[in-house]
């Protein structure tokens, strides 16, 4: 397992970044996803995205690594609503009603596994190098 910790390290900070800048150069999507009666669903949607860059990049550094990797396991529970209202609503490319029902629900399963990916990194950074 050893073996694979740098490059499971670089693959998570890669997609925060990824993720992170879709966030803000497609929000339409994003903010589509965040459950009705949040205020600012703009703001929240650049908060968020701004916060996977941010997290992403300081897993990368061993100071602070554990911290951010911290970071994206409460970025991970604090937009799960959003993942569990995309599912119920079916939300797509093209707003609720246009997604894939089966990747709705794939994906949301797959937020549980994003944050034990992170939890791997909550430990001695000396470990991933």
């Amino acid at each position: 397992m050893d073996r694979f910790r740098k490059p499971l390290l670089y693959l998570l900070s890669l997609n925060l970044c990824f993720v992170g800048f879709l966030h803000l150069i497609t929000p339409d999507f994003f903010v589509a996803i965040i459950p009705k009666g949040l205020p600012n669903p703009e703001w929240l949607n650049v908060i968020s995205g701004l916060a996977e860059i941010v997290l992403g990049v300081y897993l990368l550094e061993p100071r602070t690594r554990v911290y951010a990797a911290w970071g994206v396991i409460a970025l991970v529970i604090a937009v799960f609503p959003a993942n569990v209202n995309m599912m119920l609503e079916n939300i797509g490319p093209d707003g609720p009603g246009t997604g894939s029902p089966v990747v709705n629900w794939v994906r949301l399963p797959f937020q549980i596994v994003f944050g034990l990916w992170a939890y791997m990194f909550t430990k001695d950074p000396a470990e991933v190098g």
